[in-house]
């Protein structure tokens, strides 16, 4: 299968784009979490999903992989500005509306999106996030372990395996206590994803960007076809984020995966492509 690189200019940024399939199928745009790059959507989970007909599109946010970079700690750009770099990426690929999956952060980008920007939202996949909007919901916060990942874990990001050992020990855990953790695949993707960035130490600036704060709808005013895909292990949205995801989007079902953390895993890749196949033939079958 084809995969073929853009790049797209927006703003003064240069982002980096794949593409897999044929452009003449249903458009899927593939929106990563916080300070990864779009290796995280695998090639072998793009090549399913481009198999069920579908022309996927992934791309590096700034400050990941690819992209321009920032000096570390010194952003150059908003949450806003990425949410306008998620729509450059349409106008790049000259496609008005797409069918948008997105993953934890990425998930609330394009929950924003489908509040801003309705024309340009055909459906939401909305995978391991939680409401993006402000809300009085009580919901349960990371779990111990990955508290205590956060408070302890040490990385020298001059230093390649550090950074590694780091990303690697931060992807154990994410994935979860209930399921085994596939060091050796995992290690090798980090290593990959280390070797291809512009500057790997830069993906700490996401956990700087400030809010846009800007005034939206509720998220009930939503309605674009929307599945929630969310673990039922997932240490840093616990499954009620998911499930109050699934009740505030009128138009939303809830497909849990057992035992499954946070992310995308290997052991997932059918049961998620076969399901967002389904979910954007519907929305396709619909309009046509």
């Amino acid at each position: 299968m084809l995969i073929a690189e853009r790049l797209i200019n927006v703003n003064g940024a240069e982002l980096c784009t794949e593409s897999f399939g044929d452009p003449a199928d249903p458009p899927i745009v593939l929106g990563m979490g916080i300070g990864a790059s779009m290796l995280w959507w695998q090639d072998g989970f793009c090549r399913l999903l481009a198999g069920h007909g579908r022309f996927v599109i992934r791309y590096d946010q700034r400050d990941t992989g690819q992209s321009t970079t920032y000096e570390p700690g010194r952003p150059g750009y908003t949450g806003g500005d990425l949410l306008a770099d998620a729509v450059a990426v349409l106008d790049g690929y000259r496609i008005a509306p797409a069918h948008l999956v997105g993953v934890s952060a990425g998930g609330a980008l394009v929950q924003l999106l489908a509040l801003d920007f309705p024309s340009r939202v055909r459906s939401l996949v909305l995978i391991s996030t939680s409401p993006a909007t402000p809300g009085d919901r009580s919901l349960p916060p990371p779990t111990a372990a990955f508290g205590q990942f956060v408070r302890s874990a040490t990385v020298d990001w001059p230093d390649a395996d550090s950074v590694i050992d780091y990303l690697t020990a931060y992807a154990r855990v994410l994935a979860g206590d209930e399921r085994r953790f596939e060091e050796a695949e995992v290690r090798d993707l980090v290593r990959r994803d280390a070797a291809r960035a512009r500057d790997l130490a830069a993906l700490q600036n996401h956990e700087l960007l400030e809010d846009d704060d800007k005034p939206r709808k509720p998220l009930s005013s939503i309605d674009a076809p929307t599945l929630v895909i969310h673990g039922s292990a997932d240490p840093v949205f616990p499954l009620p984020h998911g499930q109050a995801l699934a009740s505030e989007i009128p138009s939303a079902r809830l497909l849990r995966l057992e035992g499954a953390g946070h992310g995308v895993q290997r052991a997932d890749w059918d049961v998620i492509t076969e399901a967002i196949a389904t979910h954007t033939a519907a929305k396709t079958d619909a309009e046509t």
